[in-house]
């Protein structure tokens, strides 16, 4: 058995055979993704419930949609510093706690102003799920299966999309506090098994305190057949520099302008056609006549539809890149206009939302994918939260124009042909990233190692 004296942290992690760890730190990924899909689809079925309660036109609830969505793109950036630089470990457990604790909260709002505030601040904690889990995921993951577990982690927003339905067909005579009771409680639980379960990153823990004991059992986890002891030195493939700082000029440097500039405009694109089409669906399927069960089925549809073109996404990613996002946002063009299409039965509508969640959550599955997998280690989390944030902020765009678009009566055909404009603008946003992309990386596959290379930088 060899007992190495030095050993690189990529070709250690590249290396590995997936085993328990690596299967512990997805799934419990995967839990944490699910406090933001259930959030998201929980206020959409909670929708009917306000506004036969509170007594308001649908168009008022568009602010609070988007309130959480502000919540998210500060939390993206503040929380993707604080995963950065004290840990993503500590960052995820702060998240999901904050998300707990103001999803408990929304159940004794008292009116709509109220909710906004609460969601505002609800959404700060889980903005900072997404760009940890990202790194942390990344940063365990080797190489070849990176897009794929980034992915099947992500498969939570769709199963926590899924999750909403189940309360509304088995809790409905709770009204629509069931929803933030359920949406409180579990993740506060989760965040209890995160704080015994969840390791640090071993590549944060090697590019920000140099090892340790810690990085050193990691390690040996990983890596059973090198029998690693605690006198092994663990080292970075990819440069330290920047280790303790961060300037936002990072994201532009070492031929990074052009693709952050992209990845911002692709995760706007993706997040706007999602919140338009899932914040509005419910309200929208139930003025059409659906009844609560049936719109129950064709929302957990859209989930499922996005649970099966993020699996197929992952692997197209770790063979082709970015070749898949583009595919993705050209099909999702006449997918989604297709929900729209009148005199639909349910039977049709149910599977034309299928193939809407398939392109539209797979190709901001992919998205979360691909920007885990650009960034350097040592602003990873970061990168990721920038991207979230913008996103985020464009993403208020949806709900809104869903709520003018209803307020102004405007017929469900031509409703549906509005995501169509961020759809394909995201087309054609990922053909110029996949070429930038084929310059820095040298190929169709994404890896820190090819960006990194002295020739490269030359």
């Amino acid at each position: 058995m060899k007992m190495p004296g030095v050993v690189s942290l990529d070709e250690l992690v590249d290396g590995q055979k997936i085993g328990s760890l690596v299967i512990r730190i997805v799934v419990l990924s995967l839990l944490v993704q699910c406090a933001d899909g259930f959030d998201l689809a929980a206020m959409s079925y909670a929708a009917p419930e306000l506004i036969r309660a509170w007594h308001f036109p649908p168009a008022d609830l568009g602010p609070v949609f988007s309130a959480g969505l502000v919540g998210m793109a500060l939390g993206g950036p503040l929380l993707g510093y604080v995963g950065d630089r004290y840990g993503r470990r500590v960052a995820i457990i702060v998240s999901t706690v904050v998300y707990g604790l103001f999803s408990l909260a929304t159940v004794f709002a008292p009116n709509l102003t109220v909710m906004l505030l609460l969601r505002f601040v609800l959404g700060v904690g889980l903005g900072g799920l997404l760009p940890n889990t990202v790194a942390l995921n990344a940063e365990f993951a080797p190489r070849r299966l990176r897009a794929t577990l980034i992915i099947i982690m992500f498969m939570g927003l769709a199963v926590g999309g899924i999750l909403p339905s189940v309360v509304a067909t088995t809790l409905s005579r709770f009204g629509w506090q069931a929803f933030f009771v359920v949406g409180g409680v579990a993740p506060l639980l989760l965040a209890v098994a995160l704080y015994f379960l969840l390791p640090e990153s071993i590549k944060f823990l090697v590019a920000k305190k140099g090892g340790g004991p810690e990085a050193t059992r990691l390690a040996a986890a990983l890596r059973p057949d090198l029998a690693i002891t605690p006198e092994t030195r663990l080292v970075m493939t990819a440069p330290r520099d920047g280790a303790n700082t961060f300037s936002p000029a990072l994201l532009f440097a070492d031929g990074l302008a052009w693709i952050t500039v992209l990845v911002w405009l692709l995760f706007s694109a993706a997040l706007v056609v999602n919140f338009f089409v899932n914040s509005w669906m419910p309200t929208l399927f139930r003025a059409e006549g659906l009844t609560a069960n049936q719109t129950a089925v064709t929302q957990a549809a859209y989930y499922v539809g996005g649970i099966v073109g993020g699996l197929a996404i992952s692997r197209m990613i770790d063979r082709w890149g970015i070749v898949a996002i583009a595919g993705y946002f050209l099909l999702g063009c006449p997918v989604v206009a297709s929900i729209g299409t009148p005199g639909l039965s349910h039977v049709a509508l149910t599977f034309a939302v299928f193939l809407t969640g398939a392109c539209v959550l797979g190709s901001q599955l992919g998205m979360n994918a691909v920007t885990g997998m650009i960034y350097p280690t040592t602003i990873r989390s970061k990168g990721a939260g920038w991207a979230s944030a913008v996103g985020r902020i464009a993403s208020t765009l949806g709900p809104v124009a869903g709520g003018a678009l209803i307020a102004r009566h405007t017929p469900l055909p031509k409703l549906f042909l509005a995501p169509l404009v961020p759809l394909a603008i995201g087309a054609m946003g990922a053909f110029a990233l996949l070429y930038f992309c084929y310059r820095r990386f040298r190929g169709l596959r994404l890896h820190e190692t090819a960006a990194t290379a002295p020739e490269f930088s030359r």
